[in-house]
């Protein structure tokens, strides 16, 4: 897959919803056939996948929160495997 442009928004992909599954004290990715529970680093990338915010505002964001640097390039593989797993898809 091609590098992910900064300026794409990542967006929930049809038919899922996420939320905080306080039983698992995780993020789940709920889907008709399931669920998938996800470990913190990806809950706080998906949960940022609103499909208005960009993936430079996702990264940027994640930076502050954390007090990191150098978030981009994990957070693009994140999303990249992501959209692989039909777990999120692209906004222009």
């Amino acid at each position: 897959m091609s590098a992910i442009e900064a300026a794409s928004k990542p967006v929930l992909g049809h038919g899922l919803r996420l939320q905080w599954e306080p039983a698992q004290d995780a993020h789940v990715l709920l889907f008709p056939e399931g669920m998938v529970k996800l470990n913190g680093s990806a809950g706080a990338i998906m949960s940022r996948c609103d499909g208005v915010r960009s993936l430079g505002d996702i990264v940027a964001d994640l930076e502050l929160a954390y007090g990191a640097t150098g978030l981009g390039p994990d957070v693009e593989a994140f999303v990249a495997l992501a959209i692989g797993k039909r777990w999120l898809e692209l906004r222009a």
